[in-house]
């Protein structure tokens, strides 16, 4: 056989060559079309991706008048605006979370808190008056007035009841609040957030801590926190007296889907706010406004509410 074909190599070996080198060019040519059209796809593609505008940016235009904010998606933990929201500032009576926090964990619902004389001069909002020593609570009731009507006299009692039931000093409560909550940059001195001085505040932290920690209440005392968003608040005294007070933030009506609002304001703190609120079904978003003013805490986390439904408008799949 191999001389066989040996004699018809021979016989025919230059049209074998001549067909060979048909093949070779016609696989180079192949080759040569395949990256030819590789690079043209490829330039569409270029082309396309140049020339497509990207996804408008809802928090773009806005224009805040406080120092630090933040929108934070609490169910996929996601910052979706931040402005300066890892600084530290003073809370005010933001602070009131953190005491609400600490003392969830030490108080039952009806664990008394007794008005004391120390809890009285930690006067300085309407909210405060009208309270007496020795009057004495449940725990679920004066919390909800702490935090609904900002009360200072309600929120120092409950911080010493609660210390007093664990055997700790009322910063040690606080700090053990701090920690458990899982705030990096946040600090307390009392558990009302009022300026200790005219250089000193009663509590530091971040528009992101506190956006965390709104979070963390509406998991640990749901309750509580659900009450911030009433307009107005309404509770008796062991003792019988009733105490009622209107909530700081009067618009809290005007937010859908609200699940927590907390105000805050003192001289060195200016005007603070946090709102959670549901932005879709079981999507809560925490928005956090850190040192703008008396009425501009208000506008700005409107404008930021805002500013995130644009945002979630234009967003297919969350999941």
């Amino acid at each position: 056989m191999n001389q066989t074909f040996l004699t018809y190599f021979h016989a025919h070996k230059r049209m074998i060559i001549a067909a060979v080198i048909v093949v070779l060019g016609a696989i180079l040519l192949a080759t040569a079309s395949v990256a030819a059209l590789s690079q043209k796809a490829q330039a569409v593609v270029a082309t396309v991706a140049t020339s497509t505008p990207p996804a408008p940016n809802a928090y773009a235009n806005l224009h805040l008048l406080g120092e630090a904010a933040i929108v934070y998606d609490l169910k996929t933990g996601q910052t979706l605006y931040a402005q300066d929201a890892d600084q530290a500032l003073p809370l005010a009576s933001l602070t009131k979370l953190i005491t609400m926090y600490g003392a969830a964990g030490v108080l039952q619902d009806e664990s008394p808190v007794t008005i004391t004389a120390t809890a009285l001069a930690q006067n300085g909002d309407a909210a405060d008056y009208g309270f007496t020593e020795g009057e004495t609570f449940a725990f679920k009731d004066i919390s909800r007035l702490a935090l609904v009507a900002s009360s200072n006299t309600a929120a120092a009692a409950i911080a010493e009841a609660a210390a007093r039931n664990k055997g700790v000093e009322n910063t040690q409560l606080l700090a053990s609040a701090v920690s458990a909550a899982g705030l990096s940059d946040t600090h307390a001195e009392n558990g009302t957030g009022l300026d200790i001085s005219t250089s000193e505040a009663g509590a530091y932290g971040t528009a992101r801590d506190i956006a965390t920690l709104a979070g963390k209440l509406l998991e640990k005392a749901p309750a509580i926190a659900g009450a911030t968003v009433a307009p107005s608040i309404t509770i008796r005294s062991e003792e019988g007296t009733v105490h009622s007070m209107p909530n700081t933030n009067q618009n809290v009506v005007k937010v859908p889907g609200i699940l927590l609002s907390k105000t805050g304001y003192t001289d060195l703190a200016g005007g603070n706010l946090v709102v959670v609120y549901d932005a879709g079904i079981g999507h809560p978003v925490a928005v956090v406004v850190l040192g703008s003013t008396v009425n501009g805490r208000f506008t700005d986390v409107q404008q930021l509410i805002t500013a995130t439904g644009a945002h979630f408008a234009g967003v297919v799949d969350q999941n």
